[in-house]
């Protein structure tokens, strides 16, 4: 990472300084969507600055069910999305071991269950720490994927099959914070609290299948909080309905 990479965030004082470039980062809320939040941010934008368009993205996206650092640029700072988007993220996770859904996270029903009670702390750990390296990783089928111009999660809504390819990432650190032997519905389940640093395009439910797979139980992802995107951690971000209510507050201009 170059000094270049590393860009000053939320410096406005004036609705003009949102055209000429911002970083924002937000706290992204739990069941929305990323392009939900770059959606709410361009609305407000646009009727305080009573524009027809303004250019506003993010710069890495978080699925519905994540929390945490989504890195949001408007007017000029929107050329620095790639370069943004290519930086290292960290994340603090919860897989659940024993339940597997289709989506590799708590958005559908749990489908399979298997007994996971005699899981022991040292399996657990040796499987997380197996994982860790560079990977061919396999996307969920539930992940906006391309192939032959269809996104992955249509087809697979639709009850079709796809054929994902793996991508090469890198998992630099993954570490066991806590591990809970729980029942759920009356099934025996472990649940892994887990801290993870990687590259750009690590798919964290995939994570938590390939550490269900492994230890022979399945799994899937119950809670995502990204607290870092290149040099931008959750300290830094604010909630979106307090970016909101700045935009709407900011004069046009200098006062």
């Amino acid at each position: 990472m170059t000094n270049d990479d590393v860009l000053p965030v939320m410096t406005f004082r004036k609705l003009e300084d949102f055209k000429e470039g911002q970083i924002l980062l937000v706290d992204k809320p739990l069941e929305w969507t990323s392009f939900d939040v770059v959606n709410k941010v361009r609305g407000h934008l646009r009727h305080a600055l009573n524009l027809k368009k303004i250019k506003v993205g993010h710069a890495g996206t978080l699925d519905p069910l994540a929390t945490g650092v989504l890195v949001v640029c408007t007017g000029k700072a929107t050329k620095r999305i790639e370069t943004l988007q290519a930086q290292d993220k960290s994340y603090t996770a919860t897989i659940r071991l024993g339940a597997h859904t289709p989506c590799l996270d708590a958005e559908l029903p749990v489908e399979r269950w298997i007994d996971a009670s005699h899981l022991l702390p040292k399996e657990i750990n040796a499987a997380v720490a197996s994982l860790c390296g560079s990977v061919q990783q396999l996307p969920p089928r539930y992940s906006a994927k391309k192939v032959n111009g269809q996104k992955a999660y249509a087809v697979a809504r639709k009850g079709g099959e796809i054929e994902l390819r793996r991508a090469s990432i890198e998992i630099k650190k993954m570490k066991t914070r806590t591990i809970q032997h729980l029942e759920i519905d009356g099934h025996p389940v472990v649940e892994v609290d887990i801290e993870i640093d990687c590259t750009k395009g690590t798919y964290i439910r995939s994570i938590a299948r390939d550490l269900g797979e492994k230890l022979g139980v399945g799994g899937h992802l119950t809670a995502l909080r990204r607290t870092l995107n290149g040099p931008y951690a959750i300290t830094e971000c604010v909630q979106l309905p307090d970016l909101i209510e700045v935009i709407e507050s900011l004069p046009q201009a200098d006062q």
